[in-house]
């Protein structure tokens, strides 16, 4: 009863605790020293002035430092290595600096401090700093023994946790303090033969990955925590798998995309997503060239509320540019992002010091005079084109705004660009502009042709990006997935042998930032997406993930391919040369240019001239005179009548 009492007492201890205690230390720690010096023998005739000359120096010197370095800033109940570290520091300025004091004072002999043995100040700083210390970790101690003492008592179920490295650590330390997650860590499993018998915030790593099942049932395990943010998603679904087939539930931590955007931390717990099952390896980005090229620089994103501009956003922002233009035709959405970027700045998230000024835009981007209007009050360096329509099916029975917005945009944006000398421009592109067969693909396709028409002319460094879908985006066939889940049924698909290549938000957006800082201007960056994806597997593993069964839970149900789309999207068109750059993940055509036609121009200032009064047959003739590639149904109708 009494050792709780003290544990409370000693838990409760803030700041201002810690400075009465100190003082009590500095003062103390003078007379323990100098009896430990001279083996208790202390004639206080002889050391009596000097000893209290030294205990005000000494006390006065600490404490000024202590103050000085923030000592009484820090919250004791989670110290950790970085606490303790600082400590160090302080202690090692602190007799330093009274070391000097002494030695200087000592040379006067009419000063009490000559009486004084000269290794005096170094044994009184070292003594002192370790009594601070230990004062002060001991609350981590008491509550690291609350910890331990709740790791042993039962809080709900028994959980195995997959990955005994860093991860695995913190989702250990946040189940043992959190009760209200109603887990107990019960051991590790690592596939490192160095790690197995070690124990880990006294949880013991007693196996392999493959030992799922034997382990799970000697101690009644029915769910496990994958803590590998850095794992594939091969990994995870063999790991997904190998617990399925017990009938274990599985968890994880976020991948390591979501940690770096910053908007999860490590100790995360969360049910696995079909995102997890097709993760990919670690994107490995050139950070220094991409903050040589925003840091202190004016940059403007166009569609920056939408799902990749969002992104882009985010993750520019930690390369500290002078200023930020976010522009966008929605407003909602542009509001939405530009209060996330001022929380993140204000609250200084993840220690970035963001002195970035964040200003907001509502323009369309078919409105050219507006554009010139916001070019000249800002003269950005650097421009992202991310706006742009997207869903295919709204496209085909919209063919006018196609044109004037994802072609007259960009050219709108590409004759700013030239007039107010912008010198980088990068377009977000996609891989439905190859060998097109839907209005908006095509699209993106001649949108690629005006921004390298304009880099040739122009000797600009202006490019394009090209990538598959995203996961997680506004029109991502998961989202659709999710809700007609949620709504009971049935997941729709339009063919069973569709596929299409995925990335993740982040993913995409690394890459992006990555090709902006490669090249000279007038290419197109590929980014390689790895192995296309069936659209049925995607389904069933949703299904399967929510718990549920397919044809006895929620059916699958095949609806026919809709207008303008592909069974299979590409990535390369044909006759463009493509070679690796310096980063293993991405590639650029050779020779993009040259299959720009002369008269991109001519066609184009029809089809804006006319393009609310063009039938949408008319429009998709002008099209295939710019794309000869382009195929689309209502030519093919024509032709078959």
């Amino acid at each position: 009863m009494a050792l709780k009492k003290l544990s409370n007492k000693i838990r409760n201890l803030r700041n201002r605790h810690f400075f009465l205690i100190d003082l009590g230390i500095c003062i103390i720690s003078p007379f323990l020293t100098l009896f430990l010096r001279l083996d208790g023998d202390i004639n206080f005739l002889n050391y009596g002035l000097g000893l209290l000359y030294t205990t005000i120096l000494f006390t006065l010197v600490k404490l000024t430092i202590f103050y000085f370095f923030e000592l009484y800033r820090r919250f004791w109940k989670t110290a950790s290595i970085d606490e303790l570290a600082r400590l160090v520091y302080i202690g090692a300025n602190a007799v330093l600096i009274q070391t000097f004091l002494f030695v200087i004072l000592r040379s006067f002999i009419n000063l009490p401090f000559v009486d004084m043995p000269f290794s005096f100040p170094v044994m009184e700083g070292i003594l002192a700093m370790i009594l601070v210390s230990s004062v002060r970790f001991s609350v981590r101690l008491v509550e690291r023994a609350d910890e331990r003492r709740n790791s042993f008592d039962q809080f709900g179920e028994y959980v195995l946790i997959i990955g005994a490295g860093a991860a695995g650590a913190a989702i250990v330390q946040e189940l043992q303090r959190n009760n209200k997650l109603a887990m107990t860590p019960i051991a590790f499993l690592d596939d490192d033969p160095d790690k197995l018998k070690l124990r880990i915030r006294g949880i013991p790593v007693i196996g392999a990955v493959k030992d799922i099942k034997t382990i799970a049932r000697k101690f009644g395990v029915k769910k496990i925590i994958i803590a590998i943010p850095t794992a594939s998603g091969k990994t995870i679904r063999d790991i997904v798998e190998l617990a399925d087939r017990d009938g274990i539930k599985s968890m994880t931590v976020p991948g390591i995309n979501e940690l770096l955007s910053g908007k999860v931390n490590i100790a995360t717990i969360r049910k696995i997503e079909v995102e997890d099952l097709l993760r990919r390896d670690q994107i490995h980005t050139d950070t220094k060239k991409v903050s040589e090229l925003l840091n202190e620089k004016v940059v403007l994103l166009t569609g920056a509320g939408g799902s990749i501009g969002s992104e882009l956003c985010r993750q520019i922002l930690k390369t500290n540019p002078n200023k930020l233009i976010i522009l966008g035709h929605g407003e909602n959405s542009i509001f939405e992002i530009e209060q996330e970027l001022k929380y993140i700045k204000i609250n200084n998230i993840e220690r970035k010091n963001i002195k970035t000024v964040i200003v907001s835009r509502i323009a369309d981007i078919k409105d050219k005079e507006r554009l010139k209007v916001i070019y000249k009050e800002f003269a950005p360096d650097v421009i992202y084109h991310a706006a742009a329509h997207k869903h295919v099916p709204l496209m085909e029975s919209n063919p006018s705004e196609v044109i004037t917005n994802n072609l007259l945009g960009t050219r709108n944006l590409i004759e700013c660009c030239v007039e107010f000398n912008v010198n980088n421009f990068i377009l977000i592109s996609s891989d439905k502009a190859v060998n097109s067969t839907n209005l908006m693909g095509v699209s993106k396709r001649i949108a690629e042709m005006i921004v390298l028409k304009a880099a040739n002319d122009y000797n600009l460094n202006f490019k394009a990006v090209r990538f598959g879908n995203v996961l997680g985006s506004r029109g991502s066939v998961v989202r659709t997935f999710k809700k007609q889940l949620e709504q009971g049924g049935p997941i729709t698909i339009t063919h069973p042998d569709i596929t299409r290549y995925f990335m993740t938000i982040p993913e995409a957006v690394q890459l992006v930032l990555q090709a902006s800082v490669l090249g000279d201007g007038g290419e197109i960056f590929v980014f390689d997406m790895g192995q296309p994806i069936k659209i049925i597997d995607m389904a069933k593993d949703i299904i399967k993930l929510a718990g549920l069964e397919e044809g006895i839970d929620i059916d699958i149900k095949v609806t026919g391919l809709r207008p303008g789309e592909k069974m299979y999207e590409e990535l390369f068109k044909d006759g463009e040369e493509y070679l690796r750059t310096a980063h293993k993940k991405i590639m650029f055509a050779k020779n993009s240019s040259k299959f720009i036609p002369k008269d991109l121009d001519t066609t184009l200032d029809y089809l804006v001239k006319n393009s609310n009064t063009l039938s949408g047959l008319e429009i998709v003739q002008k099209i295939m005179n710019i794309v000869p590639e382009f195929t689309h149904q209502s030519v093919n109708s024509v032709e078959n009548n």
